[in-house]
């Protein structure tokens, strides 16, 4: 893999292989990453993105407006939210062969991966119906499709991240990816399931699979406040 100028904090990817998307692993030889301009923020568009769980059905999946220039550390803020998660696991985005995360000791030795705090969304997914996934957990393993459906007018006043819509709700955490929720569900609702009562107050009582809520989802993602404004750089 050929990196330029790797001080830089924005790059562009390009895939020698026409054959290079989110099913189809490439090596790292055919991939060339070089600087890039920066757009300003304010000349970005605003993104609309649907974020669905890979596996889930019926879907478990969200609609958001996002500006194009939010870091991926910040809109991995904004996926938990909409999710439902509570952020206790290492997460990570893939642009197959690229893996974007906040890099730690624990990386595989040899595994090629970019900082996400100096990426933005629109560095990533550069026109519509562009896509990649944002793994959370790599236990359980949840995958999401992320898909750029469609992208509009830049606008300052659209600072925030808003939920548009949504069906169904995030399984809990740490109950063994989406198998294991499936068969979690399947045992709450047999009483006579020799697990029922366990897996019940494992929960804190009745778990809803078709709740969603969008004024609570939306009340939370104001709190995480401007998305446009520029995040700090990462210091090491």
């Amino acid at each position: 893999m050929g990196v330029c100028n790797t001080s830089s904090s924005e790059y562009s990817v390009r895939k020698t292989s026409p054959l290079v998307d989110h099913f189809v692993s490439e090596t790292f030889s055919n991939l060339v990453i070089t600087p890039t301009k920066r757009q300003p923020a304010q000349a970005l568009p605003v993104y609309e993105l649907k974020i669905t769980l890979r596996g889930s059905n019926p879907a478990i999946w969200r609609r958001i407006q996002v500006p194009g220039s939010v870091n991926l550390a910040r809109l991995h803020d904004v996926f938990q939210v909409v999710k439902g998660w509570t952020d206790s696991h290492l997460h990570r985005f893939v642009d197959a062969p690229i893996v974007y995360s906040v890099p730690s000791g624990d990386d595989y030795p040899g595994e090629e991966r970019l900082d996400e705090r100096r990426f933005r969304l629109a560095d990533v997914a550069r026109h519509e119906k562009a896509s990649f996934i944002y793994e959370y957990d790599f236990g359980d393993s949840w995958a999401h499709e992320v898909v750029v459906e469609k992208t509009l007018s830049a606008d300052p006043k659209k600072k925030y991240a808003v939920c548009l819509d949504g069906e169904n709700a995030c399984p809990p955490e740490d109950c063994g990816g989406i198998w294991g929720y499936y068969e979690l569900l399947k045992t709450v609702k047999n009483p006579k399931h020799k697990e029922h009562r366990q897996m019940l107050d494992w929960l804190g009582g009745q778990f809803d699979p078709g709740h969603f809520y969008l004024q609570k989802i939306n009340a939370k993602l104001r709190g995480l406040g401007n998305l446009a404004r520029p995040s700090p750089s990462p210091t090491h």
